[in-house]
């Protein structure tokens, strides 16, 4: 049901935005494509998803996970295939976590290693459009260049200030807060020296820098003429949007805010449209080597069972 409801969402989405483009205008961009920038922007994704497996592998060195890099490698490209390519109940944070208990972790120690892994990784993005947003101060209108800043700093002080709950005792005394206070321990826990999370978040923002220089080489395959500081600027926070489970695998979230947010420089609604579909297919492609580990894994664990 709750698939139906995220694939209902999608097609109005779609519907509305084919709406008000050309679809043959769109069909002609797409066809027109470059493939050689394609295929560069294919190259940074991927390098994109392994330096995210990477820094999952970094943040689980620092707990009780023993696993070799090439373990995160591999779970980490099949939780991006479920997302991407098999948008089920099992989500790609599930899989990873499934993925540590079948080699003997507990349940709850995988779930606050990827939780963990996740919320670095929130964190970096929210850096990155930080720092391009006050670089690039100008690029955009002073009301929205104002607001993503607000939203960048926001969350990076909420995050910051978990740290600091430990050290509100009565949090322990509810339910609710209890589970703040337990992480803020956990947390202080992990990361007593502040220059190991730096450097966990500094891997963070590399990610998805090199997810910004995919979506700046699919701008160039079709000729949109963004400046790569726009898309700084702009991508995270569509990015941001499509961390909401409202919609499947981001689409239609993902190219209606494409869309409204070049809109502000006047970009043509049509080409941006083809470049946010032109990335939803490389994330696709990009998730394909999950497959192959996931069919790997399953024939190595049936063996096992025999």
């Amino acid at each position: 049901m709750k698939n139906i409801i995220k694939l209902l969402i999608t097609i109005a989405i779609f519907y509305y935005l084919f709406q008000n483009i050309d679809f043959y205008e769109l069909w002609a961009i797409l066809a027109k494509s470059h493939g050689g920038w394609i295929l560069l922007a294919l190259i940074m994704q991927l390098a994109s998803t392994y330096l995210a497996a990477y820094r999952w592998f970094k943040i689980s060195k620092l707990l009780i996970f023993k696993e070799k890099l090439s373990f995160y490698v591999q779970s980490y490209f099949k939780g991006t295939f479920f997302n991407q390519v098999l948008p089920s109940s099992i989500g790609g944070d599930a899989v990873r976590i499934i993925d540590l208990t079948r080699k003997g972790y507990e349940k709850k120690e995988a779930f606050y290693g990827v939780f963990v892994d996740r919320v670095v990784g929130l964190v970096g993005l929210l850096v990155l459009n930080l720092i391009a947003s006050i670089l690039f101060y100008g690029t955009f209108k002073p009301d929205f260049s104002q607001l993503i800043i607000l939203i960048s700093l926001s969350g990076i002080l909420g995050f910051l200030s978990l740290f600091y709950l430990e050290k509100i005792h009565f949090l322990a005394k509810y339910k609710i807060l209890n589970l703040l206070h337990r992480l803020s321990k956990r947390l202080n826990n992990l990361y007593p020296s502040k220059v190991l999370l730096s450097k966990h978040i500094s891997i963070s923002v590399a990610v998805h820098f090199l997810s910004v220089l995919t979506m700046y080489g699919i701008s160039l395959s079709i000729d949109t003429h963004l400046s790569f500081q726009m898309l700084l600027i702009a991508v995270p926070p569509v990015f941001l949007l499509t961390i909401v489970p409202i919609s499947l695998a981001g689409w239609g979230i993902r190219e209606g805010a494409m869309v409204g947010i070049f809109m502000l420089v006047g970009a043509n609604p049509a080409k941006i449209l083809a470049m946010s579909i032109l990335y939803g297919l490389l994330l696709i492609i990009g998730a394909l080597p999950g497959s192959y580990f996931w069919i790997k894994n399953k024939k190595i664990t049936q063996k096992e069972t025999i």
